[in-house]
């Protein structure tokens, strides 16, 4: 077994406790990473309020850009020194229908998750990105693209992934008129990736005070959603709308926004949910989800994102400081992603 160092949950599930962590030695198929630059998701956050002491080890983390420092004897994709991202999925089984399409993250046999995920050779619970180094199959990193910020470029692998998903299979782009609501560490992603792909975007918020954040992003308009006057004079309006929104809420308002035959995808919250007939049935429209991505989008979105420029808005804050941004997170005091800058664990 490898040693490394990484943030683990101790008693108090939401504490986290610098600690010794164990990697399993390379397989032959594994890449070594020196993780640098790690995003802090909400999932993290949920996942520490669940988690508990007689639970498998917890260390959350799974949006992570860093540095090959080794390989496994049957890789050729990467070499010591190469730069990587990876994401929240880190195998599957590889031949299932889904698998075989690309779209591991829908894998039948459920996908190996970064963190709290099972290892489809040993049994053992899967420690994630809040840590020093990270042992991966090469199949499920990637190469990250010469000028990507590697900082703002590790929220694409959870928040990017999560939004370019439903933006590709729903053919955004040049004219598409595109609503995104909630404007947070998805919604921002959503907005650029949007108007790179040549979408005419507006943001849907409750609060005004975002206007000028959105315009600023790219989007053309925004629409206050607690304005009943403002969405009355948005009904229909949208092809698309891409529900970003964290937390449970009222879908009866964004479901009117969608034009004729449009769609309304939900991202963000993904609890149980209630959607009137009705409100499908008149204009033919559809209601519908994604999560995450497979490897061909997800190298997809990365090539994307250094052509057009895009990274996440990233407040970068040292690995000691974790208990911080997961409560400044908490209270959704964040423009609009945290990343952990893991170099104070050397």
């Amino acid at each position: 077994m490898r040693t490394t160092t990484g943030w683990q949950a101790g008693g108090d599930p939401v504490v986290l406790h610098r600690t010794a962590l164990e990697r399993r030695d390379l397989r032959a198929d594994d890449i070594a990473v020196r993780v640098d630059y790690c995003g802090v998701c909400h999932t993290d956050l949920h996942a520490l309020n669940g988690h508990s002491p007689d639970r498998p080890p917890l260390v959350p983390g799974h949006e992570f850009t860093g540095v090959v420092t080794e390989t496994g004897p049957a890789v050729t994709r990467f070499r010591p020194g190469d730069p990587v991202a990876v994401g929240n999925i880190v195998d599957s089984c590889g031949s299932c229908p889904p698998c075989r399409a690309g779209q591991e993250n829908f894998c039948r046999e459920y996908p190996t998750l970064t963190y709290q995920g099972t290892d489809r050779h040993d049994g053992s619970t899967t420690l994630g990105g809040y840590s020093r180094e990270y042992v991966v199959r090469d199949a499920f990193a990637y190469p990250l693209p010469a000028g990507l910020d590697p900082a703002g470029a590790a929220p694409l692998l959870c928040a990017g992934i999560t939004v370019w998903e439903p933006l590709r299979a729903l053919g955004v782009g040049p004219g598409t008129r595109i609503a995104v609501a909630g404007l947070g560490g998805l919604g921002h992603l959503a907005v650029k990736l949007a108007v790179a792909l040549g979408a005419e975007v507006t943001v849907l918020t409750r609060s005004a005070e975002k206007t000028n954040d959105a315009l600023q992003l790219g989007a053309k308009d925004v629409v206050v959603s607690t304005d009943p006057e403002q969405v009355a004079a948005a009904r229909d309006r949208f092809e698309v709308v891409l529900d970003t929104i964290a937390v449970a809420h009222e879908l009866k308002p964004y479901l009117g926004m969608v034009a004729m035959d449009g769609t309304l995808s939900m991202v963000g919250y993904l609890g149980p949910v209630t959607v009137e007939a009705m409100d499908l049935l008149i204009g033919r429209k559809k209601f519908g989800s994604a999560g995450s991505g497979g490897r061909p989008a997800t190298a997809e979105l990365l090539d994307f994102c250094a052509d057009h420029g895009v990274t996440a808005d990233v407040e970068i804050l040292p690995s000691a400081r974790v208990g911080e941004a997961l409560d400044r997170l908490g209270r959704g005091d964040v423009r609009y992603r945290f990343v952990l800058d893991l170099s104070d664990l050397s």
